[in-house]
């Protein structure tokens, strides 16, 4: 590297996020990446240590070259380091905002200091070359006169698509939304990823010659036999989103919804499409059953629409606040963190389980009922066993359920198509990603389950190179992985 001894000199930083009270006033992002000034960003990529094993390499799904490109920007070659960047993914500032980052679980400095500010290099890389314009169209240089559907456009089948593409297929992109993008424009809020910089990622590829269809649910506007018949081969990329439902007492009760219910019309409202939200947390008592990722997404969401309280319910313990012995380096640690939205106001339970949903005599809901738990294991197996006069009610007009999802929906597409499916509910595929139906494969969380948006691109420019082989017997395209690839986390 270039300053060996950098990692023993300087800490690690991170950009400053926009004061609480104000950023809750609007729905710009967080933190203020633009206020970093470039040779500090520098000194963050000098503290990568160039350790002989680079385990931030395997613990990233996309087999990210994370000391090339630090070495790259402590050298101030910024265009050398975008190609290095877009060699592996091909959308960083997606990643750079959204991924949880078990690269830097992974880092070797991560072991007795505080680990390198990956995410933060490979956002600023990424930005940067935007503003210099040296991400542009990459049109194919040949067509291949084959043709490929890609039945989603979410973060796998974006990536997917961009990848066929390239390689001189023509593709289309089947979207049921109004608009591309998946849950990168319908479940992250625009807080943490404005939708902006979605849109000029779906131009370049639409220059490139991706085609989108939206508005049109495979299975319902345009049948599997249809597809099967136009394209010579089809991607299924439609993710997991069958959510958990929490079927108790009272579930039937009015102001009781799913996140993906709460999300998306949000998002709408940001993007014009909406004028107003249909059930604003604006003056309400909001609960949200869930303490993960989605769950903080509701929680900054209700800060945003001005909810009179909201409390955020996780049936877990609470995490330690450093690593925890089960989770030893370099595997993603199991240990307490606070987001942008916990830091906004909100309370936090842990070791809570709801077991009624208590009748207003209206027919909605006006309160919780709970217990606190505790955490057991029997045979390996856990449980939670109610703790004896701890049951408590909680005030609540809206209640959000942000408990992860199962797997893919039991849709007509898939009855269509007639893929099997895993004893867990996904779609089955083999080691080429492929179904059991001819021509027809699947990436991300659609085979794979709910998972990272890492995954799911790594997934989509594996899946890509697969297809990409079938249809003229060899390919270019990389191939970072298989389905049965272990990777750290």
């Amino acid at each position: 590297m270039g300053d060996p001894k950098a990692f023993m000199q300087f800490g690690r930083r991170w950009p400053n996020r926009r004061p609480a009270d104000l950023r809750v006033g609007d729905w710009q992002e967080v933190y203020l990446y633009k206020n970093f000034a470039e040779a500090e960003l520098r000194t963050q990529a000098s503290r990568c240590m160039d350790c002989g094993i680079p385990f931030c390499n395997n613990g990233c799904p996309l087999g990210n070259l994370i000391p090339d490109w630090n070495d790259l920007v402590y050298n101030d070659k910024w265009r050398e380091a975008i190609d290095r960047l877009h060699a592996t993914n091909n959308f960083p500032e997606f990643t750079g905002r959204l991924c949880p980052a078990p690269c830097e679980a992974a880092c070797v400095l991560g072991i007795s200091e505080d680990p390198v500010s990956i995410k933060l290099v490979e956002l600023t890389i990424v930005e940067h070359a935007w503003e210099n314009g040296w991400i542009v169209p990459v049109p194919p240089s040949s067509e291949s006169g084959k043709k490929v559907a890609v039945v989603g456009s979410g973060p796998a089948g974006l990536a997917a698509a961009q990848q066929l593409r390239r390689a001189g297929h023509h593709v289309v992109c089947f979207e049921r939304a109004e608009r591309a993008g998946g849950l990168l424009r319908y479940g992250i809020p625009e807080f943490k990823m404005e939708k902006r910089f979605l849109d000029r990622r779906l131009e370049q590829m639409e220059a490139e010659g991706v085609e989108f269809r939206c508005s049109t649910e495979v299975g319902v506007d345009v049948s599997a036999d249809e597809l099967t018949d136009e394209f010579d081969a089809v991607v299924l990329a439609g993710g997991a989103t069958q959510w958990r439902d929490l079927p108790i007492p009272g579930r039937e009760l009015g102001g009781i919804y799913q996140a993906m219910e709460f999300l998306p019309p949000a998002n709408k409202v940001q993007e014009g499409d909406l004028d107003e939200h249909p059930f604003s947390a604006t003056d309400k008592d909001v609960i949200i059953i869930g303490g993960g990722d989605t769950g903080a997404d509701c929680l900054g969401t209700s800060h945003r629409h001005g909810a009179r309280s909201v409390h955020q319910f996780e049936i877990m313990p609470r995490p330690p606040a450093e690593r925890d012995s089960s989770t030893p380096w370099p595997t993603w640690p199991l240990q307490h963190r606070t987001s942008s939205a916990h830091e906004e106001g909100g309370v936090r339970e842990f070791a809570i389980n709801t077991v009624e949903f208590v009748d207003d005599g209206n027919g909605n809901v006006k309160a919780l009922k709970t217990v606190r738990v505790e955490q057991t294991f029997t045979d390996g197996r856990m449980s939670f066993e109610p703790v004896e006069g701890s049951e408590e009610e909680f005030a609540a007009d809206i209640v959000l359920l942000a408990m992860g999802f199962t797997g893919p929906e039991k849709s007509p597409m898939l009855e269509q198509f007639g893929v099997d499916l895993t004893d867990r509910g996904n779609v089955e595929r083999a080691e080429n990603w492929s179904t059991n139906v001819d021509g027809v494969y699947v990436c991300g969380d659609m085979g794979r389950g709910q998972s990272l948006i890492v995954w799911a691109i790594a997934e989509g420019r594996a899946c890509a190179a697969a297809v990409d082989e079938a249809l003229t017997g060899t390919t270019l395209l990389p191939a970072p992985l298989t389905p049965s690839a272990q990777q750290l986390r």
